[in-house]
């Protein structure tokens, strides 16, 4: 799959690190004390995109019937986010990808629906952003995720044919955007989009691990 790759783009949220599990946690627990459930079935609709897509809050008014005061709830969670994430580790395989393309001159680029602040601060404090050649986030585009805009800004960034760029997503959202930028395509369900039909990408994998060449497997 990487043979005939002259970049790659990594989606960030639940392929680079699992923040989308204590994100959807803290839904979990107010959707509860609410009196109510959330399926992740349910919830997989925002994965990779925004709440334009689908959204917990309206579906949490809609359900009860009440308003709320997402500022300060949405503050309490991100508070309860980052204490979930305060000893972040990247995602299996992710480190040694990185490093193989690194090695070998291949561009890399972080292409998310989720802001700069949030990306690179991660990227950051996980020692992967010396090996990026550019994050692409909301705000770099006029649209995120499903729309094409992020990738065609990261392809018009790294100066190949789209064609020639490989997408990895964890995503239907983010998939769909990769392909309707041209992008080649590599799905690795996350623990919560598992449960979804990636049939549309170009290749379905278990873990990063599995684009790794045998003396990268070893080290990790």
């Amino acid at each position: 799959m990487l043979a005939n790759a002259k970049a790659v783009f990594f989606d960030f949220d639940g392929v680079i690190l699992d923040t989308e599990w204590p994100i959807y946690q803290t839904w979990l627990k107010l959707f509860r004390s609410e009196g109510q459930d959330l399926p992740i079935e349910t919830y997989v609709q925002c994965i990779g995109s925004d709440f334009n897509t689908w959204s917990p809050e309206t579906h949490l008014e809609d359900l009860t019937g009440k308003s709320y005061d997402w500022d300060n709830i949405n503050l309490d969670r991100q508070i309860e986010i980052r204490a979930a994430l305060q000893d972040p580790i990247a995602l299996p395989g992710v480190r040694g990808l990185f490093e193989h393309l690194f090695a070998e001159d291949t561009p890399i680029a972080v292409v998310s629906s989720s802001s700069h602040g949030w990306v690179d601060s991660w990227l950051e404090k996980l020692h992967l952003m010396p090996m990026v050649t550019t994050t692409v986030c909301k705000g770099d585009a006029p649209r995120i995720k499903p729309a094409p805009d992020l990738y065609l800004e990261a392809v018009r960034q790294i100066g190949l044919p789209a064609i020639e760029c490989l997408v990895i997503e964890d995503s239907l959202n983010g998939t769909k955007s990769a392909i309707e930028a041209g992008c080649q395509t590599c799905a690795v369900p996350s623990r919560l989009t598992d449960c979804l039909d990636f049939s549309i990408a170009d290749r379905v994998l278990a873990s990063l691990k599995e684009l790794l060449p045998a003396e990268r497997l070893v080290s990790e």
